[in-house]
């Protein structure tokens, strides 16, 4: 497994790969030195998020390995496919995929590559809702950095 640890908006992200696919995205907890990345292919990761964090990239093409049930699966799927700066709500993907929606709040809340699998992109019918798990600090900010970066550099908004 490659593991880089890089510097972003958002603080630092932990990045691993596995055979030239994408397997996990954190966001680190706690003071970690940066490590650069040994492989082309997380160097390219990296490329893709910063042009995701400038404002450049809204939809990343790089390849990624997704291990969960296949419920999981489905959901983490269906969030890929919600576009750049737009949001559904967990009742809106819910009725999609003929489930309820605290199913799809425990398949986001398990998602291990947040912002390259959108689930910031999921709202509660009457607010935010969650993030990676929690309804309040860090990761709610993260939350409304992501959403509020994507209405910013939305090609919808500048047409």
């Amino acid at each position: 497994m490659e593991v880089a640890i890089i510097e972003s908006p958002l603080g630092k992200l932990v990045l691993k790969a596995l055979d030239n696919k994408l397997v996990e995205l954190t966001y680190c907890k706690s003071i970690t030195k940066l490590q650069r990345p040994s492989s082309l292919f997380l160097k390219q990761v990296i490329q893709e998020l910063q042009a995701y964090f400038q404002g450049k990239l809204t939809t990343f093409k790089l390849p990624i390995h997704l291990s969960g049930t296949s419920f999981q699966l489905k959901v983490w799927q269906a969030l890929a496919n919600i576009p750049y700066g737009k949001t559904l709500s967990y009742s809106e993907l819910a009725k999609q995929l003929k489930t309820g929606p605290r199913a799809i709040g425990n398949a986001c809340r398990t998602n291990p590559i947040p912002i390259i699998i959108p689930c910031h992109r999921i709202l509660a019918k009457n607010g935010l809702g969650g993030y990676s798990g929690q309804t309040i600090g860090k990761f709610i900010k993260v939350k409304q950095w992501l959403l509020a970066h994507e209405q910013t550099y939305s090609p919808a908004r500048h047409r």
